[in-house]
């Protein structure tokens, strides 16, 4: 988790916190978050990153739309996360 930017790492939340949401399902909660337009030049290369270290699995819902998925090592680092956070706050 300590590779990721502070932006992939929200990514990876995001995507953790959903079932298998689509690359605008995913935009969409971000945007929410940050409460500001995330272009598609920012959201899929962070998306594709993320993917690349292991953390998120990338399928096919249909021709023109993914789903992005956590996987078992993307779980482990927002666990190791998680611990190493509340060791600061409670």
């Amino acid at each position: 988790m300590d590779v990721l930017t502070g932006f992939q790492r929200d990514l990876l939340y995001v995507i953790a916190g959903a079932d298998r949401p689509s690359g605008q399902d995913v935009k969409d909660e971000i945007e929410q978050y940050y409460s500001s337009e995330i272009n598609h030049g920012r959201l899929y290369p962070n998306l594709d990153t993320i993917v690349n270290k292991g953390l998120v699995e990338k399928g096919q819902l249909d021709r023109r739309t993914n789903y992005y998925a956590i996987t078992d090592e993307g779980e482990q680092a927002i666990e190791d996360r998680r611990e190493w956070e509340s060791q600061y706050v409670d």
